[in-house]
């Protein structure tokens, strides 16, 4: 079916009510806005389903979400009666719609007879894959868009062991979705009857308490917080979501006195009224935090996403400016900061392991050779660090410290399996406490670390191709990629390319190809002849192309100028 056909059955579907029908036809003279809504179904992925909120296929509404999870109910369903009945946990973010489609996957999974276990309020993307392991529940949504702009909501889906849903469950899930008609294909039973029923039971503050304390328990040395309680301050901001909560709570809870929250941006608000986009990767949105702390004499600021499951620090340099830390830097000092406070404690595992995906900075490699900690890499996605670590489990061969991606996610523990900024946060301040006693920022422990074990420098270039255009402009892009490799890029030859689709990497002096042991994934890996890794990939989540630049210097000063020429050289590479 055509765009223009998909548009006109939806316009003329009886299930709309008119507030959506005149929606649709406020667009009817917009081909173009009418083709970026029906050209194609949202895609439906390992990570769920992430769009613009609106009427259309390709729109996060409540008939998208319906149809998604009557996809996901079927999927279950296959599975058994005891699947169903161990039921799904669902949970949401502070965004726009976020509580109503929360509602709706909840009454359409009541619908076809499985049990569903609803918070009742806002709670954290980790908070939730703990819920899935705690109750033994069979899957797991949550209605959040993470770190994208407002106009965004998304659907995301766990499995049975808390990480996002594995490939095998999500191509029988799309199969289903997309066997399901969009307006008239769900089972649906009524919220309130539901309730009544117990076939939906809603959780909270239960749940929250025991993921509280396994929180807490992640704590290397929590004596730490009681010797600075009097004088070491943070400052603190969700960005209007779900960290609000908790994250001020852990850390209370652990002896700190002064953790100084952010008023204006404590208030959950789907429309992020106080910045332009609730990402902490955005220096910009620290702005309102830099203020109070500059009042409260702060070095440190954290601040989590809409669903607290990314998290950004600023700190204060020698100078008295407040600089951000790349998720690169603090997951090196986190690192760092563990294997030290472990071997401090007499608690560092038999068989210690890192994990860090293949954009990641290659610093980790130096802490980790230096500290004799086995490093294992994985493609982007931490439903891929998920899979590494049930690995460990089930082998029984090592036992991980930290997983981390340079996108602001981390990981510590057995108790989740997907990024946790509040635990992340409680580390980080922990740190922040561990280096105080010592009279040191974390800004100068960075400083230390480049001492240490070199001096590296990352960047990421998002490059933003939005709509149906955007879409077959990337397609493009990464064709001529692969069809027309660079020899050089910024003056420096391309000595090996590392095509992970194919999951073959070939040497360009003669032309030699080698198994790189992992395959299926759209990313190419260029390897230049000073050492650069310069890396391109489509986002999994947003309509941008992605290049890494991960370098290493002689030092510091050398950084910035080197990534400045690769900057430019990116951004010539990738023009349409």
């Amino acid at each position: 079916m055509s765009y223009m056909a998909e548009y006109q059955k939806w316009c003329q579907s009886p299930v709309l009510n008119e507030e959506e029908r005149a929606e649709l036809l406020s667009i009817q003279n917009d081909e173009k806005e009418i083709e970026s809504r029906f050209f194609a179904p949202l895609s439906f992925g390992t990570a769920g389903l992430r769009g613009v909120l609106g009427m259309g296929v390709n729109r996060m509404n409540v008939y998208t979400v319906r149809q998604a999870t009557q996809g996901i109910a079927d999927m279950i369903a296959r599975q058994g009666k005891d699947a169903m009945n161990r039921g799904v946990a669902i949970c949401m973010d502070s965004r726009i719609m976020s509580d109503v489609f929360a509602k709706e996957a909840a009454c359409v999974l009541a619908g076809n007879g499985i049990q569903v276990y609803l918070f009742e309020s806002l709670r954290p993307t980790p908070e939730l894959s703990f819920a899935i392991r705690t109750i033994s529940c069979i899957a797991g949504i949550n209605i959040t868009a993470s770190h994208n702009p407002k106009e965004y909501n998304g659907y995301k889906v766990y499995w049975e062991d808390g990480a996002q849903l594995p490939p095998v469950h999500a191509d029988v899930a799309a199969a289903a979705i997309a066997e399901t008609d969009i307006f008239t294909g769900a089972k649906y039973m009524d919220y309130d009857k539901a309730v009544k029923k117990e076939k939906i039971i809603l959780i909270g503050e239960k749940v929250d308490e025991a993921f509280l304390v396994h929180v807490q328990g992640e704590s290397i040395r929590p004596e730490l917080f009681g010797q600075v309680a009097d004088d070491l301050k943070i400052v603190y901001t969700p960005f209007h979501g779900t960290g609000h909560k908790l994250v001020p709570e852990v850390l209370h809870r652990l002896g700190l006195k002064h953790v100084i929250c952010v008023p204006e941006q404590m208030v959950t608000d789907g429309n992020f009224p106080t910045v332009k986009s609730p990402n902490p990767e955005n220096p910009e949105g620290f702005a309102l935090a830099i203020e109070l702390a500059k009042r409260e004499g702060s070095s440190l600021i954290i601040g989590t996403d809409p669903d607290a499951d990314r998290v950004g620090i600023v700190v204060r340099n020698g100078a008295g400016e407040y600089v951000t830390m790349s998720g690169n830097q603090v997951g090196v000092l986190l690192l760092d900061y563990i294997i030290r406070a472990r071997r401090e404690a007499g608690t560092m595992p038999a068989n210690p392991a890192a994990l860090k995906t293949i954009v990641t900075t290659e610093m980790v490699r130096a802490v980790c050779e230096k500290n004799s900690v086995a490093l294992f890499e994985t493609f982007t996605g931490f439903k891929f660090l998920a899979e590494q670590i049930k690995e460990f489990e089930t082998a029984g061969s090592h036992r991980y410290l930290l997983a981390y991606e340079e996108s602001y996610g981390y990981l510590v523990g057995d108790f989740c399996r997907d990024k946790d900024a509040v635990t992340a946060s409680m580390l980080i301040a922990e740190m922040s406490a561990y280096y105080h006693t010592k009279g040191m920022t974390l800004y100068e422990a960075m400083n230390a670390l480049y001492e240490e074990y070199g001096y590296y420098g990352e960047h990421t270039e998002n490059l933003v191709m939005p709509g149906v255009d955007g879409l077959k402009d990337m397609q493009t892009l990464m064709a001529r990629f692969r069809e027309t490799p660079p020899s050089e890029i910024a003056g420096n030859a391309v000595v090996r390319i590392r095509d992970y689709l194919t999951g073959e990497a070939k040497k360009t002096e003669n032309s030699s190809i080698e198994k790189l042991g992992m395959s299926g994934s759209n990313v190419l890996y260029f390897e230049l002849a000073d050492g650069t890794s310069f890396i391109i990939r489509p986002s999994g989540t947003e309509p941008k192309i992605k290049v890494y630049i991960l370098l290493k210097a002689n030092s510091r000063e050398e950084i910035a100028p080197r990534l400045d020429a690769y900057v430019s050289a990116a951004r010539e590479l990738c023009k349409i």
